[in-house]
């Protein structure tokens, strides 16, 4: 009732004052700023990547929802707290969050800690600028631009065009939407009214991101042709051609389709040679969704997994996957020269993109995107690559193919250990058959008891902690273990560890 009385000038001055004396606020105190950052660094450094990336420490430490929620004590109060509490959340946080820069972390497409990229993330977020216009992410932009030269390069391009996106599934919804629009170019302004039926096609062992891109951009689900794929999970290629006759037959119009390079549970390589002659035949826009297979180009020992990727139209790839660039690192690399890009998704915002700028507005590629504000998503790519060069990251490659073979070798001298197929990448699937179901693949209910086995053994090493691998049914077949050999820091001792563990793990079952 008091402040009610007061004049707006002399209220907004004790509103100022009872904020400055009620929080504890840092700001104007360069000292007590860079004592919590140098604190917050140390507790990093210390629990997150010491700690982290130690195989003497656990990969996570498993709690129940409920029991995790009071730990955290997640409720956001009114008055805020002293920077000892803000250090302890710190530690907190750390401790209770699954450590996936651990040697024992298998469970998904990327793992480990490369320090030059964390250094660059770092930067990154300190800086927080968004790339968007030269004039304020100068050193970004043209860095950007260099990072996507050096990636179109090793597809096979001498120029073209590329963005980095969100992650792999907004790459494959960019591609989608380009192809569209190149066909259909009215369609930005006057929508889908303005389109016949679609029809786009990919393999039954794609990412999901193309039925959702579908669903997303208006064409629905329906629109996307399942192509099928042999017993390795890559696209048949005589089958796709048999579904662009079907869908033309059905009053369909194709215009895009989606080949894999390096599937997410089986790691296989789509025959890219092949998929472009399909296409080239028919005037169909090729995406190539590298998103997991795409690093292998550095090697020269195993880029041929690849051929044929210089003949697609555009490429996702992500190296925050097997180069271990830190999450997240996605691009989206076209061949096409035309602006395409820009001329999809442009809008000209006079208060953003201003045309009589004092520099080239060439340089202004915010205007390519779907977004606004955009991270800065080159810089730890960029730091990294200067720190071990095309040899380094390539030498990074050939060693997780080499420890992924040694892991197969080692699958086939023990008992209990069953490959689902030879790897032609560095997933490596397989079953751990328990004692109790040793030489008893005759029983009718083998399959199905088999199949129970990968869920358990999931269970007892989360909550041990000891490690993470991941598991999925496929097909006809039953669940089985996926392990991803992708983290920098993997030895031999590591792999065997695993394997051991697993057998630790599972001996009564």
């Amino acid at each position: 009732s008091y402040l009610c009385t007061l004049p707006l000038a002399l209220l907004s001055r004790e509103i100022l004052m009872a904020h400055s004396e009620a929080l504890p606020s840092l700001a104007g105190d360069p000292v007590a700023v860079e004592a919590l950052l140098r604190a917050v660094f140390g507790v990093v450094v210390d629990e997150a990547i010491q700690k982290g990336t130690s195989a003497s420490q656990k990969v996570c430490e498993w709690k129940e929802p409920e029991e995790l929620k009071q730990l955290l004590d997640l409720e956001l109060r009114c008055q805020g707290e002293s920077q000892e509490q803000i250090l302890e959340r710190c530690r907190t946080v750390i401790r209770y969050s699954v450590k996936t820069g651990h040697p024992r972390f298998f469970n998904q497409l990327f793992s480990g800690l490369d320090p030059h990229a964390l250094a660059g993330r770092i930067i990154t977020e300190s800086l927080n600028t968004s790339q968007y216009t030269y004039e304020i992410a100068p050193v970004f932009v043209l860095m950007e631009e260099e990072v996507l030269r050096k990636l179109r390069a090793l597809v096979g391009w001498s120029s073209g065009d590329g963005i980095f996106c969100p992650g792999g599934s907004i790459s494959n919804m960019y591609a989608v939407n380009l192809a569209r629009y190149q066909r259909y170019p009215d369609c930005k302004q006057r929508g889908l009214r303005t389109l016949p039926p679609l029809a786009l096609f990919t393999s039954k062992e794609c990412h999901y991101s193309i039925q959702k891109g579908a669903a997303f951009l208006g064409l629905g689900t329906d629109s996307v042709r399942v192509v099928k794929a042999d017993e390795r999970g890559k696209m048949v290629p005589e089958d796709l051609e048999r579904q662009i006759g079907m869908a033309e037959a059905e009053g369909a119009v194709p215009f895009l389709v989606s080949a894999t390079s390096g599937t997410t549970v089986l790691g296989a390589f789509d025959p890219l040679e092949a998929i472009a002659d399909v296409c080239q035949r028919h005037g169909l826009w090729l995406h190539v969704d590298a998103a997991w297979g795409g690093s292998v180009l550095l090697s020269q020992t195993h880029r041929h997994l690849l051929d044929g990727i210089q003949r697609a139209d555009s490429v996702a790839w992500n190296p925050h996957k097997l180069l271990a660039a830190g999450l997240q690192c996605s691009a989206l690399l076209l061949q096409d020269t035309s602006n395409l890009l820009k001329r999809c998704h442009g809008s000209q915002a006079s208060y953003l993109f201003q045309q009589d700028k004092f520099y080239d507005v060439a340089l202004d590629t915010g205007d390519k995107v779907v977004q606004c504000g955009r991270r800065v998503d080159c810089l730890k790519l960029w730091l990294m690559w200067k720190a071990q060069g095309d040899q380094g990251l390539e030498r990074r490659i050939d060693q997780a193919f080499a420890l992924a073979r040694y892991l197969v070798e080692e699958i086939k001298k023990r008992e209990g250990l069953e490959l689902v197929m030879e790897p032609e990448f560095v997933n490596v699937c397989f079953w751990f058959v328990p004692p109790s179901l040793r030489g008893k693949q005759d029983s009718p209910d083998y399959h199905e008891r088999l199949s129970k086995v990968a869920p358990v053994l999931k269970e007892r090493m989360v909550k041990e902690g000891s490690m993470m691998i991941g598991y999925q049914p496929h097909g006809t077949r039953g669940n089985f273990f996926r392990v991803v050999v992708a983290n920098p820091a993997l030895t031999c001792a590591d792999m065997d560890f695993l394997l051991n563990e697993l057998e630790r793990l599972g001996q009564d079952l």
